[in-house]
């Protein structure tokens, strides 16, 4: 009867045990060792090395890299194919899928690059944006702009409202703000560097395209409220890739 009453209680036990290491994201080192890097891409260096039969907790996905730490607290990055050779705790071979579409509709961040044109002008922008809702999400962009007379840097700030995000072809709409610094190429007398205040509104599209990629194409409208008492206004094109996560 007791040793009944101990199998039960170490079956329980073994249970938890295995429970608490499931909602951990706990998985044990398969292959002879995995490198983990100081970030999350080759670039960054290896920095240490977690043998086989570790364990370690998985902390957050980046596209095809991992966040984990190991059993003395360390904690690094690890490819996506490393992390292939790695057993849950019951012993089955990890299965790390493919972002899907409903993962797309849920992303919380989106860091892309574009280019286009921008009054004639050519543009190139660099974003990252925050999904606060699967409809509603904010955006900050830094932008250079490349004309004949003069260059521009420009930062502004974006509400994106996409209505439809299941679409395979999801188009959404903009309102923002920002500024914009003009430095003239001209060395005439009446040239000079302004600093000027803009707002927005725009339209464009995404497309999912594979993994955690994305296709994206952008019309804007720009007003630029300039320190001479005549405001202008600008249009803008522009198409590039991005990834969430």
């Amino acid at each position: 009867m007791r040793a009944l009453y101990l199998s039960v209680l170490l079956c329980l036990y073994v249970g938890i045990a295995t429970a608490e290491e499931a909602a951990r994201n706990l998985v044990q080192v398969y292959d002879p060792y995995i490198e983990m890097h100081t970030g999350d891409g080759r670039g960054f260096p290896i920095f240490h090395v977690i043998d086989r039969n570790e364990w370690i907790e998985i902390l957050l996905q980046r596209t095809d890299w991992f966040k984990v730490r190991t059993e003395n607290g360390v904690e690094g990055w690890v490819a996506r194919g490393q992390m292939l050779q790695t057993l849950n705790p019951d012993g089955a071979k990890v299965e790390i899928k493919e972002a899907s579409q409903e993962d797309y509709i849920n992303r919380k961040w989106e860091n892309g690059i574009l280019g286009g044109d921008f009054g004639g002008a050519y543009i190139i922008t660099a974003y990252t944006g925050y999904h606060l809702t699967e409809n509603i999400s904010t955006e900050v962009s830094l932008s250079q702009v490349l004309g004949n007379l003069s260059s521009s840097v420009m930062l502004a700030f974006h509400l994106v409202h996409e209505p439809f995000p299941e679409w395979t072809v999801s188009p959404f709409f903009t309102l923002g703000t920002g500024i914009i610094d003009t430095t003239p190429r001209s060395s005439l007398a009446l040239a000079r560097d302004s600093r000027d205040n803009l707002t927005h509104w725009g339209l464009g599209a995404r497309m999912h395209l594979t993994k955690r990629f994305l296709v994206r194409l952008n019309y804007n409208n720009y007003v630029v409220y300039t320190s001479r008492n005549n405001n202008e206004e600008f249009t803008e094109w522009k198409a590039g890739f991005a990834f969430f996560f």
